[in-house]
């Protein structure tokens, strides 16, 4: 009979709400505590229009519901029988204060002193400050306090993760042959294990090599040709792999990874256009991570003027495409066209919260800097007919209590490689220049 686990108390910080409201539920039959404290910052939160100030909300409200009862004095059960007891608490009491200990009173030192005080009163009970704030897990355990991150809604293996296509090297150089004769191979002949849906392939056989996709509707390795999209000419193996799955009518979710320079944003744009009769209208939008933890508002102008400096490498890449023609072009005058006319627009994420986007092209740039609630968020606002594309680098975070493993795009990757309707890809080589390769290899 397996042992049965020992019972603990998790103290949430407000990093772990503001990640995700629903943080609560995911302790199984453990208790949880809120340090009052953190109830006062999530007050500080309530309001915007950002999903942290969402989850605020949500979270405040959840509490709201849930008991009529004081949870400064009682512990209040969570809803649904697997979930454990929630009480809100206090700090102080005799013990060790960190407020004095740090020499600084800060809202982190009460929440520390909260913990410490539920420890020292549950001396049988394992008390464990959840955070996704590293210095204050740090400045816990320095006080002999237990502390972990929230993983609940994380990728596990990050070394690991989806990459979208597969190297095959095969004895036999006349398959080669036989797939360029053909356009596809059956996946037998290639490979022992079955393909998952979308996924790519990069063919090698004595010196010869091709490009091959699995279509998972005719169940054959299918081949992949390199295609100009509004000018835009893929330049390696990954950037074909792209354009394809970027290009494809019946994959409806798109992600592409990469560092800066491998062209990642350039590609969905370039896509995007040459589909544009498709749909009707493209939105390119991207994370607003202000500098400095300075909030936006600090910047002059109106709303659009406030946004313009984040949404600028959009504008670029814009500018990038429309100069491969002349200015005299069709292709030149219809992203002016376009723009005028709203069929391509620059919009901040808060703008499609609560709205159904039909006959969409979707970009979102630099998606690592998005939670994974916040992806979801998007991608449930897909109504008919709309095409929604991920870019970003998993390697370069910009947002506070995100990393590699619990950022939206990571998670995203992760959890939707089995769809028939996505597909991924991994972009490994800069293509932005010569120069900016060498800075990134050497600097």
């Amino acid at each position: 009979m397996p042992k049965k686990k020992a019972k603990k108390i998790f103290v949430l910080d407000t990093s772990v709400l503001l990640y995700d409201y629903e943080a609560v539920k995911n302790f199984e039959k453990n208790d949880v505590a809120i340090p009052i404290t953190v109830l006062e910052e999530l007050d500080t939160f309530k309001k915007g229009n950002t999903v942290i100030n969402l989850h605020a909300r949500e979270f405040i409200r959840y509490l709201d519901g849930i008991s009529d009862e004081n949870m400064l004095q009682d512990w209040i059960p969570l809803n649904g029988r697997s979930h454990g007891k929630l009480k809100v608490i206090t700090n102080g009491g005799k013990h060790v204060d960190a407020n004095k200990v740090f020499g600084a009173t800060r809202n982190d030192h009460h929440i520390i002193n909260a913990a410490l005080r539920l420890k020292n009163e549950n001396e049988n009970t394992k008390v464990v400050l959840v955070s996704k704030d590293i210095n204050l897990r740090l400045k816990a355990r320095a006080l002999n306090l237990d502390a972990e991150d929230y993983e609940t809604v994380q990728v596990k293996d990050i070394d690991h993760l989806y990459r979208g296509k597969t190297d095959l090297e095969l004895e036999d150089p006349s398959l080669i042959s036989k797939f360029y004769d053909k356009g596809r191979i059956k996946p037998k002949d290639v490979m022992e294990v079955n393909p998952p849906s979308n996924h790519y392939y990069i063919m090698k056989s004595h010196g010869s090599s091709a490009l091959g996709w699995y279509n998972a509707k005719s169940k054959y390795i299918e081949q992949v040709d390199k295609i100009n999209a509004y000018g835009i000419q893929p330049k390696n193996a990954e950037q074909t792999f792209a354009m394809h799955a970027l290009l494809n009518p019946h994959i409806l979710l798109t992600t592409i990874t990469g560092a800066a320079g491998t062209g990642k944003t350039l590609l969905a744009l370039a896509s995007a256009l040459e589909q544009r009769s498709d749909f009707k209208q493209i939105y390119l939008a991207r994370p607003i991570v202000p500098l400095s933890n300075r909030d936006i508002g600090y910047l002059p102008g109106d709303a659009e003027a406030k946004i313009n400096p984040y949404m600028q490498p959009l504008w670029d890449n814009l500018s990038f495409i429309k100069h491969q023609f002349k200015e005299t072009s069709k292709q030149y005058k219809k992203i002016d066209e376009m723009i005028q006319t709203d069929k391509l627009r620059i919009v901040p994420l808060a703008y499609i919260r609560g709205r159904s986007l039909s006959n969409v092209v979707f970009i979102i740039d630099e998606a690592q800097n998005l939670t994974p609630h916040e992806v979801k968020t998007i991608i449930t606002r897909a109504g008919v007919n709309t095409k929604v594309i991920f870019t970003g680098d998993i390697f370069q975070i910009d947002t506070p209590y995100l990393d590699t493993q619990s950022n939206g795009l990571s998670y995203l990757v992760d959890r939707m490689q089995k769809s028939d309707l996505y597909a991924h890809i991994n972009l490994e080589k800069g293509e932005r220049s010569d120069l900016a390769n060498i800075a990134s290899e050497l600097l």
